[in-house]
């Protein structure tokens, strides 16, 4: 069976980079590019996965992440975050925030990867 990746990010050539990314390596890919059509996918695809940039138009990736967690049906999806503001601390922050990892931008390849077959080991 395919894993199902949701990728919430606003920037056009990271999201391409990350569906190519994860397509290449045998995922299924869904995308959004706001926190509200993230929230809304979560609810209706049930993936398996979402990668959540934090800095979002509309609602930020903090507060997606929050909806998406506080929902019965969505609250035990693993949300990663990706962010470009990775600081010392911040794991542990965003995992009390409700995410299950961070994975910090720009991205390296192989890294990038390895964490989200963690995932599913």
């Amino acid at each position: 069976m395919n894993r199902r990746i949701l990728i919430v990010e606003d920037n056009q050539h990271n999201l391409e980079l990350f569906k190519d990314i994860l397509e290449l390596n045998g995922y299924v890919v869904l995308t959004a590019e706001d926190g509200f059509e993230g929230v809304r996918l979560a609810k209706e695809e049930r993936p398996d996965l979402i990668l959540m940039d934090i800095q979002l138009p509309g609602i930020d990736g903090i507060t997606a992440t929050k909806k998406i967690k506080s929902d019965a049906s969505t609250i035990n999806i693993p949300i990663v975050a990706l962010t470009a503001f990775a600081m010392k601390g911040d794991d542990e922050r965003f995992k009390s925030i409700g995410f299950n990892g961070y994975i910090p931008k720009p991205v390296r390849i192989n890294e990038f990867i390895a964490a989200i077959n963690n995932f599913f080991l």
